[in-house]
Protein backbone atom coordinates (compact mmCIF):
# COMPACT_ATOMS: atom_id res chain seq x y z
CA UNK A 1 0.00 0.00 0.00
CA UNK A 2 1.00 3.30 -0.72
CA UNK A 3 0.12 6.51 1.11
CA UNK A 4 -0.40 8.36 -2.40
CA UNK A 5 -2.96 5.73 -2.95
CA UNK A 6 -5.03 6.06 0.47
CA UNK A 7 -4.89 10.27 -0.32
CA UNK A 8 -6.48 9.42 -3.79
CA UNK A 9 -9.43 7.03 -2.54
CA UNK A 10 -9.82 9.43 0.68
CA UNK A 11 -10.03 12.29 -1.37
CA UNK A 12 -12.62 10.75 -4.18
CA UNK A 13 -14.61 8.12 -1.15
CA UNK A 14 -13.49 5.16 -3.29
CA UNK A 15 -14.75 3.08 -0.20
CA UNK A 16 -17.79 0.98 1.39
CA UNK A 17 -18.87 4.36 3.34
CA UNK A 18 -21.83 2.69 4.66
CA UNK A 19 -21.51 1.42 8.52
CA UNK A 20 -17.98 2.80 8.73
CA UNK A 21 -16.94 1.94 12.18
CA UNK A 22 -13.47 3.55 14.06
CA UNK A 23 -11.15 1.05 15.68
CA UNK A 24 -12.79 2.09 18.82
CA UNK A 25 -16.19 0.66 17.46
CA UNK A 26 -17.30 4.19 17.19
CA UNK A 27 -19.93 4.92 14.18
CA UNK A 28 -18.47 7.24 10.91
CA UNK A 29 -20.10 9.00 8.45
CA UNK A 30 -17.90 11.33 5.86
CA UNK A 31 -19.71 14.27 4.92
CA UNK A 32 -17.18 15.86 3.48
CA UNK A 33 -13.35 14.33 2.90
CA UNK A 34 -12.35 18.29 3.11
CA UNK A 35 -9.64 19.85 0.25
CA UNK A 36 -6.03 18.25 0.01
CA UNK A 37 -3.06 20.27 1.58
CA UNK A 38 -0.09 20.54 -0.89
CA UNK A 39 1.99 22.71 2.43
CA UNK A 40 2.80 21.77 5.73
CA UNK A 41 0.11 20.14 8.25
CA UNK A 42 -2.62 17.82 8.07
CA UNK A 43 -3.18 16.43 4.54
CA UNK A 44 -7.00 17.15 4.61
CA UNK A 45 -8.00 20.49 5.58
CA UNK A 46 -12.01 21.33 6.33
CA UNK A 47 -13.62 17.83 6.76
CA UNK A 48 -16.54 17.29 7.89
CA UNK A 49 -17.59 13.91 9.45
CA UNK A 50 -20.17 12.49 12.25
CA UNK A 51 -18.24 10.29 15.00
CA UNK A 52 -21.03 8.46 17.04
CA UNK A 53 -23.70 10.87 15.57
CA UNK A 54 -22.00 14.13 16.71
CA UNK A 55 -20.17 16.78 13.88
CA UNK A 56 -17.10 16.96 13.86
CA UNK A 57 -15.62 19.92 11.54
CA UNK A 58 -11.84 19.98 11.36
CA UNK A 59 -8.70 18.08 9.35
CA UNK A 60 -7.59 14.55 8.68
CA UNK A 61 -4.63 12.73 8.46
CA UNK A 62 -3.62 9.79 6.64
CA UNK A 63 -0.93 7.62 7.23
CA UNK A 64 0.02 3.67 6.24
CA UNK A 65 0.39 2.80 9.77
CA UNK A 66 -1.03 4.60 12.88
CA UNK A 67 2.30 4.61 14.20
CA UNK A 68 3.34 6.81 11.59
CA UNK A 69 1.84 9.49 13.49
CA UNK A 70 4.80 8.96 15.94
CA UNK A 71 7.26 8.71 13.34
CA UNK A 72 6.51 11.80 11.99
CA UNK A 73 6.20 13.31 16.01
CA UNK A 74 2.68 14.56 15.16
CA UNK A 75 2.39 14.00 18.55
CA UNK A 76 4.29 17.26 19.51
CA UNK A 77 3.60 19.01 16.84
CA UNK A 78 0.21 21.77 17.83
CA UNK A 79 -0.59 21.87 13.97
CA UNK A 80 -1.86 18.59 14.36
CA UNK A 81 -4.57 19.31 17.49
CA UNK A 82 -6.91 20.11 14.74
CA UNK A 83 -7.54 16.52 13.21
CA UNK A 84 -10.47 14.73 13.86
CA UNK A 85 -9.71 11.49 12.28
CA UNK A 86 -6.89 9.60 11.51
CA UNK A 87 -7.32 7.75 8.17
CA UNK A 88 -4.75 4.33 8.21
CA UNK A 89 -4.76 1.56 6.03
CA UNK A 90 -3.75 0.06 9.16
CA UNK A 91 -3.92 0.35 12.81
CA UNK A 92 -1.30 -0.80 15.02
CA UNK A 93 -1.28 1.37 18.00
CA UNK A 94 -3.16 4.10 19.44
CA UNK A 95 -2.79 7.91 19.03
CA UNK A 96 -2.94 11.03 20.88
CA UNK A 97 -2.81 15.08 20.29
CA UNK A 98 -0.32 16.80 21.99
CA UNK A 99 -3.27 17.30 25.03
CA UNK A 100 -3.04 13.68 25.24
CA UNK A 101 -6.52 13.54 23.98
CA UNK A 102 -7.50 10.39 21.94
CA UNK A 103 -7.75 10.66 18.20
CA UNK A 104 -10.15 8.45 16.48
CA UNK A 105 -8.94 6.19 13.77
CA UNK A 106 -10.41 4.60 10.71
CA UNK A 107 -8.54 1.82 9.49
CA UNK A 108 -9.42 1.33 5.62
CA UNK A 109 -8.33 -1.94 4.83
CA UNK A 110 -11.30 -3.71 5.33
CA UNK A 111 -13.53 -1.27 3.02
CA UNK A 112 -11.06 -1.12 -0.15
CA UNK A 113 -12.77 -3.61 -2.96
CA UNK A 114 -10.12 -5.74 -4.34
CA UNK A 115 -10.68 -4.48 -7.70
CA UNK A 116 -9.15 -0.95 -7.13
CA UNK A 117 -6.47 -2.90 -5.61
CA UNK A 118 -5.96 -4.91 -8.45
CA UNK A 119 -6.13 -2.20 -11.10
CA UNK A 120 -3.90 -0.34 -8.83
CA UNK A 121 -1.18 -2.96 -9.12
CA UNK A 122 -1.70 -3.62 -12.55
CA UNK A 123 -0.99 0.26 -13.49
CA UNK A 124 1.85 0.72 -11.67
CA UNK A 125 3.60 -2.97 -11.85
CA UNK A 126 7.19 -2.98 -11.96
CA UNK A 127 7.40 -4.44 -15.52
CA UNK A 128 8.94 -1.43 -17.30
CA UNK A 129 6.52 0.24 -19.86
CA UNK A 130 6.97 3.38 -21.75
CA UNK A 131 3.57 4.76 -19.71
CA UNK A 132 2.24 3.05 -17.11
CA UNK A 133 -1.52 2.70 -19.12
CA UNK A 134 0.10 1.76 -22.62
CA UNK A 135 -2.12 -1.41 -23.03
CA UNK A 136 -4.98 -0.11 -21.57
CA UNK A 137 -4.84 3.63 -22.91
CA UNK A 138 -6.89 3.01 -26.55
CA UNK A 139 -10.07 2.02 -24.88
CA UNK A 140 -10.24 4.87 -22.41
CA UNK A 141 -13.84 6.91 -22.83
CA UNK A 142 -13.44 9.10 -25.51
CA UNK A 143 -15.47 11.88 -23.92
CA UNK A 144 -13.31 11.60 -20.47
CA UNK A 145 -10.24 11.15 -22.78
CA UNK A 146 -11.24 14.81 -24.96
CA UNK A 147 -12.13 17.05 -21.68
CA UNK A 148 -8.78 15.66 -20.17
CA UNK A 149 -6.74 16.76 -23.52
CA UNK A 150 -7.99 20.45 -22.95
CA UNK A 151 -6.70 20.27 -19.71
CA UNK A 152 -3.81 19.62 -20.53
CA UNK A 153 -2.95 21.75 -23.56
CA UNK A 154 -3.94 24.43 -21.25
CA UNK A 155 -1.61 23.33 -18.30
CA UNK A 156 0.97 23.11 -21.21
CA UNK A 157 -0.02 26.97 -22.37
CA UNK A 158 0.18 27.85 -18.78
CA UNK A 159 3.64 26.37 -18.04
CA UNK A 160 5.26 28.13 -21.36
CA UNK A 161 3.85 31.50 -20.23
CA UNK A 162 5.55 31.35 -17.15
CA UNK A 163 8.52 30.93 -18.48
CA UNK A 164 7.75 33.65 -21.19
CA UNK A 165 7.13 36.30 -18.28
CA UNK A 166 10.66 36.45 -17.29
CA UNK A 167 11.77 37.16 -20.76
CA UNK A 168 8.97 39.64 -20.36
CA UNK A 169 9.62 41.15 -16.84
CA UNK A 170 13.05 41.26 -18.44
CA UNK A 171 12.42 43.38 -21.42
CA UNK A 172 10.64 46.40 -19.26
CA UNK A 173 7.02 45.14 -20.61
CA UNK A 174 8.25 45.71 -23.70
CA UNK A 175 5.34 43.00 -25.64
CA UNK A 176 7.72 43.70 -29.41
CA UNK A 177 11.01 43.22 -27.35
CA UNK A 178 9.35 39.93 -25.68
CA UNK A 179 8.39 38.82 -29.06
CA UNK A 180 11.67 39.66 -30.94
CA UNK A 181 13.23 37.63 -27.88
CA UNK A 182 11.29 34.50 -28.36
CA UNK A 183 10.99 34.37 -32.18
CA UNK A 184 14.72 34.47 -31.87
CA UNK A 185 14.83 31.31 -29.09
CA UNK A 186 13.00 29.37 -31.74
CA UNK A 187 14.19 30.40 -34.43
CA UNK A 188 17.71 28.74 -33.01
CA UNK A 189 15.46 25.48 -32.74
CA UNK A 190 16.85 22.84 -30.06
CA UNK A 191 20.77 23.14 -31.21
CA UNK A 192 20.87 26.98 -31.32
CA UNK A 193 17.96 28.41 -29.14
CA UNK A 194 20.17 28.96 -26.06
CA UNK A 195 22.42 31.10 -28.26
CA UNK A 196 20.03 33.18 -30.24
CA UNK A 197 18.10 33.52 -27.08
CA UNK A 198 21.08 35.15 -25.47
CA UNK A 199 21.84 37.11 -28.64
CA UNK A 200 18.12 38.43 -28.84
CA UNK A 201 18.29 39.60 -24.96
CA UNK A 202 21.99 41.52 -25.93
CA UNK A 203 20.72 43.74 -28.34
CA UNK A 204 18.31 46.48 -27.02
CA UNK A 205 15.36 45.95 -29.14
CA UNK A 206 15.25 49.66 -29.75
CA UNK A 207 18.22 48.93 -32.39
CA UNK A 208 16.41 46.42 -34.00
CA UNK A 209 13.62 49.11 -34.89
CA UNK A 210 16.59 51.64 -36.21
CA UNK A 211 18.56 49.46 -38.47
CA UNK A 212 15.23 47.35 -39.69
CA UNK A 213 14.89 49.90 -42.93
CA UNK A 214 18.44 48.15 -43.80
CA UNK A 215 18.26 44.89 -44.35
CA UNK A 216 21.90 44.22 -44.92
CA UNK A 217 22.72 45.98 -41.36
CA UNK A 218 19.87 44.21 -39.87
CA UNK A 219 21.43 40.78 -40.83
CA UNK A 220 24.92 42.22 -39.91
CA UNK A 221 23.38 42.67 -36.25
CA UNK A 222 22.10 39.89 -35.76
CA UNK A 223 25.02 37.48 -37.23
CA UNK A 224 27.34 39.34 -35.54
CA UNK A 225 25.58 39.67 -32.36
CA UNK A 226 25.49 35.78 -32.61
CA UNK A 227 29.18 35.70 -33.21
CA UNK A 228 29.45 34.84 -36.47
CA UNK A 229 31.27 37.46 -38.02
CA UNK A 230 34.15 37.59 -35.04
CA UNK A 231 36.48 35.46 -37.50
CA UNK A 232 38.20 36.37 -41.05
CA UNK A 233 37.12 34.62 -43.95
CA UNK A 234 37.76 35.47 -47.96
CA UNK A 235 34.16 35.65 -48.22
CA UNK A 236 33.34 39.55 -49.96
CA UNK A 237 29.78 39.38 -48.47
CA UNK A 238 31.14 38.33 -44.92
CA UNK A 239 33.24 40.90 -45.15
CA UNK A 240 30.89 43.38 -46.13
CA UNK A 241 28.72 42.18 -43.28
CA UNK A 242 31.67 42.19 -40.70
CA UNK A 243 32.57 46.30 -41.57
CA UNK A 244 28.62 47.13 -41.16
CA UNK A 245 28.67 45.12 -37.52
CA UNK A 246 31.84 46.78 -36.66
CA UNK A 247 29.92 50.74 -37.42
CA UNK A 248 27.10 49.12 -35.47
CA UNK A 249 29.22 48.54 -32.78
CA UNK A 250 30.41 51.59 -32.63
CA UNK A 251 27.44 53.69 -32.83
CA UNK A 252 25.04 51.32 -30.59
CA UNK A 253 27.53 50.22 -28.34
CA UNK A 254 27.31 46.97 -28.74
CA UNK A 255 28.66 43.87 -26.79
CA UNK A 256 29.77 40.97 -28.97
CA UNK A 257 28.73 37.86 -28.45
CA UNK A 258 31.40 35.28 -28.25
CA UNK A 259 32.18 33.42 -31.60
CA UNK A 260 32.33 29.56 -30.45
CA UNK A 261 28.69 28.99 -29.34
CA UNK A 262 26.84 28.61 -32.32
CA UNK A 263 26.29 24.71 -33.78
CA UNK A 264 26.58 23.68 -37.06
CA UNK A 265 27.05 19.93 -36.13
CA UNK A 266 24.20 17.47 -37.12
CA UNK A 267 21.67 20.22 -38.35
CA UNK A 268 20.07 20.05 -42.00
CA UNK A 269 21.79 22.77 -44.03
CA UNK A 270 18.15 24.93 -44.13
CA UNK A 271 18.08 24.75 -40.43
CA UNK A 272 21.93 26.40 -40.14
CA UNK A 273 22.09 29.40 -37.83
CA UNK A 274 23.31 31.65 -40.84
CA UNK A 275 20.09 30.76 -42.76
CA UNK A 276 17.88 31.07 -40.20
CA UNK A 277 19.24 34.47 -38.78
CA UNK A 278 19.29 35.88 -42.35
CA UNK A 279 15.30 34.80 -42.14
CA UNK A 280 14.92 36.31 -38.89
CA UNK A 281 16.29 39.87 -40.07
CA UNK A 282 14.00 39.14 -43.25
CA UNK A 283 11.01 38.90 -41.00
CA UNK A 284 11.38 42.23 -39.12
CA UNK A 285 12.91 44.50 -42.27
CA UNK A 286 9.96 43.27 -43.91
CA UNK A 287 7.14 43.80 -41.28
CA UNK A 288 7.11 46.75 -38.87
CA UNK A 289 4.93 46.42 -34.85
CA UNK A 290 5.02 42.59 -35.43
CA UNK A 291 3.56 42.05 -32.36
CA UNK A 292 0.35 43.81 -33.06
CA UNK A 293 0.04 41.89 -36.32
CA UNK A 294 0.37 38.91 -34.30
CA UNK A 295 -2.36 39.74 -31.85
CA UNK A 296 -4.72 41.00 -34.55
CA UNK A 297 -4.48 37.46 -36.64
CA UNK A 298 -6.75 34.48 -35.95
CA UNK A 299 -6.18 32.81 -39.18
CA UNK A 300 -3.78 30.23 -39.66
CA UNK A 301 -3.64 31.23 -43.51
CA UNK A 302 -2.71 34.66 -42.47
CA UNK A 303 -0.01 33.52 -40.20
CA UNK A 304 1.24 31.36 -43.13
CA UNK A 305 1.60 35.13 -45.41
CA UNK A 306 2.86 36.97 -42.73
CA UNK A 307 5.94 34.55 -42.26
CA UNK A 308 5.63 34.22 -45.87
CA UNK A 309 9.68 35.59 -45.71
CA UNK A 310 13.20 34.36 -47.44
CA UNK A 311 16.83 34.65 -46.74
CA UNK A 312 18.84 37.62 -48.28
CA UNK A 313 19.98 36.81 -51.99
CA UNK A 314 23.50 35.86 -50.85
CA UNK A 315 22.16 32.48 -49.05
CA UNK A 316 20.24 31.85 -52.17
CA UNK A 317 23.35 30.21 -53.29
CA UNK A 318 25.42 29.75 -49.66
CA UNK A 319 24.63 27.72 -46.35
CA UNK A 320 27.49 29.02 -44.85
CA UNK A 321 30.04 32.25 -46.63
CA UNK A 322 32.43 29.64 -47.58
CA UNK A 323 31.16 27.04 -50.04
CA UNK A 324 28.79 28.24 -52.38
CA UNK A 325 25.71 25.28 -53.18
CA UNK A 326 23.27 25.08 -55.76
CA UNK A 327 20.78 28.14 -56.23
CA UNK A 328 17.22 27.85 -53.88
CA UNK A 329 14.96 30.01 -52.28
CA UNK A 330 15.18 29.14 -48.71
CA UNK A 331 11.50 30.41 -47.47
CA UNK A 332 10.28 29.28 -44.65
CA UNK A 333 8.53 25.76 -44.67
CA UNK A 334 4.87 25.12 -43.37
CA UNK A 335 6.23 22.89 -40.82
CA UNK A 336 8.45 25.56 -39.57
CA UNK A 337 5.81 28.33 -39.40
CA UNK A 338 3.76 25.94 -37.39
CA UNK A 339 6.52 24.91 -34.77
CA UNK A 340 6.36 28.80 -34.35
CA UNK A 341 3.03 29.20 -34.12
CA UNK A 342 2.28 26.51 -31.45
CA UNK A 343 5.66 27.31 -29.23
CA UNK A 344 5.58 31.51 -29.66
CA UNK A 345 2.87 32.69 -31.20
CA UNK A 346 -0.41 30.97 -29.43
CA UNK A 347 1.73 31.01 -25.98
CA UNK A 348 2.19 34.81 -26.27
CA UNK A 349 -0.82 35.62 -27.66
CA UNK A 350 -2.48 33.67 -24.18
CA UNK A 351 -0.21 35.76 -21.97
CA UNK A 352 -1.11 38.46 -23.65
CA UNK A 353 -4.86 38.19 -23.01
CA UNK A 354 -4.33 37.09 -19.18
CA UNK A 355 -2.41 40.47 -18.83
CA UNK A 356 -5.42 42.51 -19.90
CA UNK A 357 -7.54 40.59 -17.94
CA UNK A 358 -9.60 38.44 -21.15
CA UNK A 359 -10.23 34.72 -20.44
CA UNK A 360 -12.07 33.83 -23.68
CA UNK A 361 -9.62 31.90 -25.73
CA UNK A 362 -11.89 30.35 -28.15
CA UNK A 363 -9.91 31.53 -31.26
CA UNK A 364 -6.39 29.92 -29.41
CA UNK A 365 -8.43 27.00 -29.22
CA UNK A 366 -9.96 27.14 -33.04
CA UNK A 367 -6.13 28.32 -34.09
CA UNK A 368 -4.27 25.15 -33.14
CA UNK A 369 -6.40 22.78 -34.00
CA UNK A 370 -6.25 23.84 -37.23
CA UNK A 371 -2.15 23.32 -37.17
CA UNK A 372 -1.06 19.72 -37.94
CA UNK A 373 -0.13 17.61 -35.00
CA UNK A 374 3.77 17.73 -34.58
CA UNK A 375 5.87 14.69 -35.33
CA UNK A 376 8.00 13.60 -32.94
CA UNK A 377 8.81 10.59 -31.25
CA UNK A 378 6.63 10.76 -28.32
CA UNK A 379 3.62 11.13 -30.86
CA UNK A 380 4.91 8.30 -32.63
CA UNK A 381 4.85 6.56 -29.68
CA UNK A 382 1.44 7.34 -28.82
CA UNK A 383 0.14 6.52 -32.59
CA UNK A 384 1.58 3.12 -32.02
CA UNK A 385 -0.52 2.66 -28.36
CA UNK A 386 -3.48 3.44 -30.74
CA UNK A 387 -3.84 7.20 -29.74
CA UNK A 388 -3.94 9.61 -32.74
CA UNK A 389 -3.37 13.06 -33.06
CA UNK A 390 -5.62 14.85 -35.43
CA UNK A 391 -3.57 18.33 -34.74
CA UNK A 392 -1.54 20.06 -32.60
CA UNK A 393 -3.70 20.77 -29.43
CA UNK A 394 -3.93 17.12 -29.32
CA UNK A 395 -0.23 16.77 -29.54
CA UNK A 396 0.49 19.41 -27.29
CA UNK A 397 -2.00 18.14 -24.86
CA UNK A 398 0.27 14.76 -24.91
CA UNK A 399 3.34 16.28 -24.69
CA UNK A 400 1.95 17.58 -21.90
CA UNK A 401 0.85 13.80 -20.40
CA UNK A 402 3.75 12.32 -21.13
CA UNK A 403 6.34 14.52 -19.43
CA UNK A 404 4.26 15.66 -16.81
CA UNK A 405 2.19 12.88 -15.53
CA UNK A 406 3.18 9.64 -17.43
CA UNK A 407 6.94 10.27 -16.57
CA UNK A 408 6.23 11.09 -12.67
CA UNK A 409 3.75 8.58 -12.63
CA UNK A 410 1.18 10.74 -11.65
CA UNK A 411 -1.58 8.13 -12.56
CA UNK A 412 -3.72 9.20 -9.91
CA UNK A 413 -3.86 12.59 -10.53
CA UNK A 414 -4.54 11.89 -14.57
CA UNK A 415 -8.22 11.36 -15.58
CA UNK A 416 -6.61 8.21 -17.44
CA UNK A 417 -5.44 6.93 -14.51
CA UNK A 418 -8.82 7.85 -12.47
CA UNK A 419 -10.86 5.86 -15.23
CA UNK A 420 -8.65 3.22 -15.02
CA UNK A 421 -8.79 2.54 -11.14
CA UNK A 422 -12.20 3.12 -10.73
CA UNK A 423 -13.15 0.30 -13.47
CA UNK A 424 -15.21 -2.35 -12.85
CA UNK A 425 -15.54 -1.31 -8.94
Amino acid sequence: MKENLLHFIWKLKLFASKNLQSTNGELVEIISSGTENFNSGPDFLNAKVYINKQLWAGNVEIHINSSDWYSHSHETDSKYDSVILHVVWEHDVEIFRSTEQVIETLELKNYISKSLLENYEQLFNKTKKWIPCENEIRYINPFTFSNWKERLYFERLEKKSKQMQSVFNESNNDWEKTLFVLLSQNFGLKVNSDTFLNMAKSIDFSIVRKVSSNAQQLEALLLGQAGLLSEEKESEYHNHLKREYDYLITKFSLNPQLSNQIQFFRLRPNNFPTIRLSQLAGLYHGCQNLFSKVIEIQDLDEFYQLFNISTSTFWETHYTFEKESKKSIKKLSKPFIDLLIVNTIIPIKFMYLKNIGQHNFNDLIHLVESVKPERNSIISNFKSLKVESKSAFETQALLQLKNEYCNEQRCLECAVGNELLNSNL
